[in-house]
């Protein structure tokens, strides 16, 4: 299977998947339970939720699944939010904290090391690839990290998580200025809420790619999913009203964030 897929584009703009991809590998399909099986925590349809929306953008996205090993964690095993109920590089769970592998199945040291070898590792090489690629170009590179996830899972938060959360590790990853133009979209979203640096201030890409010092930005935008979806739980068909809707908003990020890039030249 291909690992990833890359599309370049002319734009200073990139758009990173790493969640949408839905491969896994027979010898680690057979280790999954049925809950397992059901990929639950998938970003369902992001990448096609932001198809075309910025002509010239790069995309780069990860066809494996998160279940696989998660690009977005740190390769090393670090939490992203020490303390709270998270998933790990190679989850032993799902988000709503229930086993996903079968009995004596679980993915032990040596399975992680071959994972980060053949998935995570060359994710993140097309992904560094083109960020320097996009820099040397326009002399910035802006990452938007595009991300879902249910809106209700009480073993990750409580309540109701927001329509748009906005994350840019406390504003470390990227200009204000990005984040500014993100937050003004989104404020004045009818019938949308928001946050920025809430429950999720970022993953480990938006953190570890986010130098604004040395023209890289980099900033996550997580959905909720009941903004896209028809409902969220399987089959977790895509709502293409619900899902026009909110194309305009996220278009409207991604041009006035291009329109930024220019006056973000070290």
């Amino acid at each position: 299977m291909a690992v990833f897929e890359v599309k370049q584009g002319s734009s200073p703009v990139i758009l990173g998947f790493p969640h949408t991809g839905t491969e896994v590998p027979a010898e680690i399909w057979e280790r999954l339970n049925d809950n397992g099986k059901v990929l639950a925590d998938t970003d369902w349809h992001i990448h096609h939720l932001y198809d075309g929306l910025l002509s010239g953008a790069t995309v780069v996205r990860a066809t494996f699944h998160r279940y696989v090993i998660d690009a977005n964690r740190d390769p090393a095993g670090v939490s992203l939010y020490p303390g709270q109920n998270t998933t790990g590089l190679v989850p032993e769970t799902d988000f709503d904290g229930k086993a996903i592998w079968k009995d004596g199945q679980a993915p032990g040291a040596a399975d992680i090391a071959a994972r980060l070898r053949d998935f995570h590792v060359p994710y993140h090489a097309a992904l560094a690839a083109e960020i320097e690629r996009v820099r040397s170009i326009h002399g910035v590179a802006i990452l938007h990290d595009c991300h879902s996830i249910r809106s209700h899972i009480p073993f990750l938060f409580e309540g109701k998580l927001p329509d748009f959360n906005i994350g840019t590790d406390m504003g470390k990853t990227c200009d204000g200025a990005i984040e500014q133009a993100t937050l003004t979209v989104v404020e004045a979203a009818e019938g949308y809420d928001s946050v920025l640096n809430g429950r999720f201030k970022g993953g480990w890409t938006t953190r570890h790619y986010g130098r604004p010092e040395t023209g890289v930005h980099a900033i996550q935008m997580e959905l909720a999913q009941s903004t896209h979806l028809e409902t969220e739980a399987p089959p977790f068909a895509y709502d293409t009203v619900k899902a026009e809707r909110l194309r305009i908003h996220l278009k409207d990020i991604l041009v006035r964030i291009e329109q930024i890039a220019p006056d973000l030249k070290r």
